[in-house]
């Protein structure tokens, strides 16, 4: 009898469920860590450890007390604590980069410089400042809207840009100033305009596979306002592209990605595990807005219920540097996360909420938890994700909208995610900055 391959998968949110039910559903025995104990990944789990994803020590004695032969990092911020390096000094091969590697997303200005000296495709203008005349002089001469992102991590909410959060450029000034102030550095670009979309790859520090192309919802009420959330939603399209995306746009990201993973191979940071760029689609193509060092969430939700090629071998291969191939199922698919009322300024907590799971299932969505304990109270962030999967995005929408009638409590969700008129209303953005575009079928 051949034995299981005994996984652990750090992190508990709902894009650490989908990778639990996807390690499950390919012959793993999975055992898991995180700061809450989800729901739904206890249901999976041989053994479930408590503990802050970034304890990295205490993550590690959990993995050697359950005897694992590999580890799955889910979050961004154990890798940037070093976790993959400790466990593997621990003798457990661990999916997800280095720290060195990881800073393609922990440090923004790392991300930038490297793809300035290595010539990266899709790159755009920008200055690290740690002064604040200097920044405020800059601005000044560089005379077009900017964007203000914190160096370090920010969970997606830390980003401010021109014509958005902020009205102009001397509210952009006087932002950076005080990141300046509280981090003693600030990164500042140039604002590109266009729609944006999430392109996901596994690499092995050679090789690179994508996955399909996905598109997030990060605003946290309809029509694309309010505050920036982590995400409440996402769709995919069943031929991998979006509406949007032409072929050859998709290729120039994908390039993108490809001459990343050289780059770091070449500076002797090979970057193995789950890398996804936020890419801005402008009028001249992609530009990349930021790196991520691990899976989307929700993204995650959308490529990983269609994976045919077993996702223990794909982790083998990252790890081992064999990396071979990952083939997904042609459907389309929409997430539609609920959140805590108030989220993400001011979210309810401590409320429990119900859920009937049979008629959830009935309705053919898939269901993943998030940030909600095993007796379903809601801990602040988004709680639960539904996902419609169907062979058209109106029926993934439908059958996702659908579930969320069997899910009750003090939670609200975006009705527009993945809906026709939002996808619509993505491509008319980009022809009004003339681009030349024949919607792809979704």
């Amino acid at each position: 009898m051949v034995n299981l391959m005994r996984i652990l998968l750090v992190g508990g949110g709902g894009r650490e469920h989908a990778i639990g039910e996807a390690l499950v559903r390919d012959g793993a025995e999975l055992y898991a860590v995180s700061k809450h104990r989800n729901p739904g990944l206890a249901r999976l789990a041989k053994g479930y450890g408590l503990a802050r994803e970034t304890d990295v020590e205490k993550v590690l004695s959990y993995a050697e007390k359950f005897g694992v032969d590999m580890a799955f990092i889910g979050p961004e911020a154990p890798l940037e604590r070093g976790i993959v390096e400790v466990f593997e000094e621990a003798g457990i091969p661990a999916v997800g980069p280095t720290r060195e590697a990881a800073k393609l997303e922990t440090d923004k200005a790392f991300a930038r410089a490297f793809m300035e000296r290595n010539g990266i495709p899709g790159r755009k203008a920008f200055r690290v400042f740690t002064d604040a005349k200097e920044m405020r002089s800059w601005i000044d001469d560089f005379g077009k809207p900017v964007v203000v992102k914190p160096i370090g991590l920010t969970g997606g909410k830390g980003v401010r840009v021109v014509g958005h959060q902020l009205k102009d450029n001397n509210e952009a000034k006087a932002y950076a100033e005080e990141l300046i102030r509280r981090d003693g550095k600030v990164l500042v670009e140039e604002r590109t305009d266009g729609v944006e979309f999430t392109f996901q790859v596994f690499s092995d520090g050679k090789k690179v596979i994508p996955m399909p192309l996905a598109q997030d919802y990060p605003h946290a009420y309809e029509n694309d306002e309010g505050p920036i959330t982590g995400g409440m939603g996402s769709y995919s399209c069943s031929k991998g592209l979006l509406p949007f995306v032409t072929k050859e746009d998709y290729e120039k990201a994908f390039e993108t990605l490809k001459a990343t993973v050289e780059a770091m191979r070449k500076e002797g940071t090979p970057y193995k595990g789950i890398l996804y760029g936020q890419f801005m689609l402008s009028r001249e193509g992609p530009v990349l807005i930021e790196y991520n060092a691990r899976f989307g969430d929700p993204e995650a939700m959308n490529v990983l219920p269609l994976l045919r090629t077993p996702l223990t071998e794909i982790a083998e291969g990252i790890v081992d540097g064999s990396l071979r191939k990952a083939e997904f199922e042609g459907k389309a698919t929409v997430v539609k996360y609920l959140a805590p009322r108030g989220y993400p300024v001011n979210p309810v907590r401590g409320v429990k909420v119900e859920v009937d799971e049979r008629a959830v299932e009935e309705t053919g969505a898939r269901l993943y938890y998030a940030s909600i304990d095993e007796n379903l109270t809601l801990l602040g962030s988004r709680a639960i994700a539904v996902v419609g999967i169907a062979e058209s995005i109106e029926e993934a929408e439908g059958i996702a909208r659908s579930a969320i009638r069997h899910v009750k409590g003090e939670l609200f969700y975006r009705r527009d995610v993945g809906t026709r008129e939002s996808i619509e209303r993505r491509i008319r953005a980009m022809r009004e900055l003339g681009k030349d575009l024949e919607p792809n079928p979704c």
